[in-house]
């Protein structure tokens, strides 16, 4: 069976705290393009009628 040859005791390093928040702030500007382009949308959809 193949062996941890590193441990971690459960702690962020600083480095991984700054890339995760790299990737939340990735997420929310992802998931605000997408709510504007439905908002957007919907707005078409109501200057239809």
């Amino acid at each position: 069976m193949a062996q941890l040859k590193h441990k971690t005791d459960g702690k962020a390093t600083a480095d991984e705290n700054a890339n995760l928040k790299g990737t939340l702030v990735s997420v929310f500007l992802v998931g605000a393009i997408i709510v504007a382009t439905w908002v957007s949308v919907y707005f078409v959809y109501l200057d239809r009628f």
